[in-house]
């Protein structure tokens, strides 16, 4: 029983605990798979909130083509009727003393460019975003085209 006993006390003393150097690689990958899910947080947020900012973008961009839809064709064609620059903002945890991001545009309106007889009847519509996101300079555009006589007479 005494041998047993010797037996087992040496095979347990080489087992039973964790020398420095292991130790020290043990918090080492610890510390690399930390880093990588705090890592991975970070660039899922970053992603959440540019996925907002670009479809706060495609609402304003949508708001602008839409009201255009509403105007008349001389109204359309006056110059100085539509503003051709305008400013929005947006903040989903906004208060009133914040503003959040805000989204600087221009609304171009011209002529279609082609050599067609209904060519007077049309004008090219050009909406240009621009905003920040962090330090990263960020620019949406959409072009569409609308005409004299538009797709439907329900709204004169």
């Amino acid at each position: 029983m005494k041998i047993e006993q010797e037996v087992c006390s040496k095979a347990y003393g080489r087992l039973g605990g964790f020398s420095l150097v292991e130790t020290v690689v043990g918090m080492g990958i610890m510390g690399v798979a930390a880093l990588a899910l705090l890592s991975g947080f970070t660039g899922g947020f970053f992603t959440m909130q540019m996925a907002r900012e670009n479809q706060r973008a495609t609402q304003i961009i949508l708001e602008k083509t839409e009201t255009i839809r509403l105007y008349n064709w001389d109204q359309v064609n006056s110059n100085g009727f539509i503003p051709s620059t305008f400013t929005a903002t947006y903040d989903p945890q906004g208060t009133n003393s914040s503003v959040g991001t805000i989204y600087n545009g221009t609304l171009i309106i011209t002529n279609v460019g082609i050599n067609a007889s209904y060519s007077n009847d049309m004008k090219r519509v050009i909406v240009t975003l621009n905003w920040q996101t962090g330090n990263v300079n960020r620019s949406r555009t959409y072009t569409t085209f609308i005409g004299r006589n538009g797709i439907q007479n329900y709204i004169y």
